[in-house]
């Protein structure tokens, strides 16, 4: 035991943590923190200079190494400003440690100009939120947050350190969090039972969610998909849960669309494994799952088990570890019809794929001139111009149909999406999974309207040399809601033929994103000729530098 500061403490209990970076935005109550660090140089500070960039770039880096990240940002104001991505923090379960400084204790009896309750501001987003009071309490705190960040369902927590708890001093032992074991296996019973009903079913669905990539359970998922012959959705894939080129990848379900429930209706058995059944955007009011198709749900997660649907097996467990078990009690529970069953399966779904991807072709191949560039070519000279083993963070949003196709994800950590809907996510977020990944090349496709609201990352980008590529769809307006304002106009009961104006949907001075990017530090260039665009990113990555190429798309719907 050792007398020292609570920022000494702190910044030792990183140390002890194995943090190599700290994520922040500087503001005068971090003012402690920001005096410690330059007596520990191992500590790197990343400068960003907007709070939701900070915390952005922590998800990232998180996500990418599968630790938690930690973050630090600047009182009730600037925490106001990260809050929206750290919403996207707890929708997706993100690993991370989030700080930020409070006003001294012994002022806040007097409301003082910028201080607020942090705690209550972001408790409904993290699995824990706690205000220090007193330095002893420090390396307790940060143990804790660091356990609760990386115990599965993992999600992002928030410490307040006030300036006081900072600069005081105590006797303190500085210790980590234990390494943790996770690897919850399932209750046999339940592996029994749901292995009867995957191994009987006419028509067996697997519905696949995040929780598997951070399970690290793709490859068991296609064991017993290959297994079944069953068909596999995902109802997100912002991480990679499934290899996108197997031929029983189905694509990602849209959960605000009938057309999901019509899907799933052929159904008898549908297994979902590490996801959310169903969470979705706009209200659809008919049920995904009907009455006579039987629910299996295996996660970690017990608060999503028999969340909304009634579920006929639930399976708290590692989706990893639970998929082992699961796949051998197939081997043993399946007889040779059942074994002939799913070939036949197999091979009605590998053709529907190839005729699907055969009619995308086609498409491709007819809108090939067109001009302004169609996202289909876009995405194509994309992914024939990247480098090997380029990793992809997507905020493409409706462009992501066309990078989905263009692009083949089969490798684990081979991308990264925005999660949980708030916009900002990949201008940031690239970075930290760039600093994650120094020897592989990372491309951020980014909405022009999405890449607004955390542009200051390129700051960051020139400022540490972080040579991510930016390919940016510049289609001249926030076209998700034109799509959303369709689908709303199409299900009014009382005017069918009502047509939009798309009120504040376009961006009538169109952004220049390439000019922006040259003002922030980095290269920008402006593409508008899909022959020019594969050079331009092989010139970008050759520079060995952050760059940005602002590409004219076709925004028609």
């Amino acid at each position: 035991m050792s007398q020292m500061t609570g920022k000494d403490a702190l910044a030792q209990m990183l140390i002890a943590e194995g943090v190599e970076y700290i994520f922040g935005n500087p503001g005068t109550s971090e003012t402690p923190l920001l005096d410690v660090l330059q007596d520990y140089p191992q500590l790197k500070y990343i400068q960003a200079l907007q709070e939701g960039t900070a915390v952005g770039m922590a998800d990232g880096y998180a996500r990418a190494t599968g630790r938690p990240a930690f973050a630090n940002i600047h009182i009730a104001g600037g925490l106001a400003n990260g809050i929206s991505a750290l919403y996207n923090a707890h929708r997706g379960g993100t690993p991370l440690v989030l700080t930020a400084g409070n006003s001294d204790t012994r002022m806040l009896l007097t409301d003082p100009t910028l201080s607020g309750d942090l705690v209550e501001m972001t408790d409904q987003y993290t699995k824990w939120s706690t205000q220090v009071l007193h330095p002893s309490d420090i390396p307790i705190a940060v143990r804790r947050a660091f356990k609760e960040a990386k115990t599965p369902p993992t999600g992002p927590v928030f410490i307040s350190f006030p300036w006081d708890a900072m600069d005081e001093s105590a006797d303190l032992n500085i210790i980590p969090s234990s390494q943790g074991y996770f690897r919850t296996r399932p209750d046999a019973d339940a592996v029994s039972r749901a292995s009867q009903l995957l191994a009987q079913a006419d028509n067996p669905i697997l519905v696949i969610g995040d929780r598997v990539a951070q399970s690290g359970a793709a490859g068991q998922v296609v064991r017993v998909a290959e297994q079944l012959g069953a068909r596999v959705y995902a109802t997100s894939f912002s991480e990679m849960n499934f290899p996108t080129s197997h031929d029983l990848y189905g694509g990602i379900l849209n959960t605000s669309s009938p057309a999901t429930g019509r899907l799933l209706a052929g159904a008898d058995v549908v297994m979902a494994i590490g996801t959310d059944v169903f969470s979705s955007f706009l209200y659809v009011s008919e049920p995904f799952l009907g009455p006579q198709t039987k629910l299996i749900h295996l996660d970690n997660s017990s608060e999503e088990l028999e969340k909304i649907y009634p579920t006929e097996v639930g399976i708290l467990a590692d989706p990893g570890a639970g998929l082992v078990e699961l796949a051998d009690a197939l081997d043993q529970e399946m007889s040779a019809s059942n074994r002939e069953a799913a070939a036949t399966r197999t091979a009605t779904w590998s053709e529907q794929k190839r005729r699907s991807d055969d009619r995308y072709q086609q498409r491709l191949r007819e809108r090939w001139d067109n001009n302004p560039m169609p996202v289909e070519r876009m995405m194509h000279e994309l992914a024939q111009a990247a480098p090997p083993g380029t990793i992809i963070a997507d905020e493409a949003i409706t462009s992501r149909p066309a990078l989905m196709q263009a692009f083949t994800f089969d490798e684990p950590g081979s991308v990264y999406g925005i999660r949980g809907g708030a916009l900002g996510w990949a201008m940031p977020g690239a970075l930290g999974v760039k600093l994650a990944n120094p020897d592989r090349p990372v491309l951020a496709v980014v909405g022009d309207g999405a890449s607004m609201y955390t542009v200051q990352a390129l700051w960051t980008a020139a400022r540490y040399n972080i040579p991510v590529v930016y390919a940016i769809c510049n289609n001249r307006s926030y076209r998700i809601l034109k799509v959303n304002m369709d689908t709303y106009l199409r299900h009014m009961q009382d005017d069918q033929e009502r047509e939009s104006e798309y009120v504040g949907m376009d961006f009538a001075n169109p952004l220049d994103l390439a000019a922006i990017a040259r003002a922030m530090g980095i290269a920008g260039e402006t593409v508008t000729d899909p022959a020019e665009l594969g050079p331009a990113l092989e010139r970008a990555y050759a520079s060995g530098r952050p760059a940005l190429l602002d590409v004219s798309i076709d925004g028609a719907l």
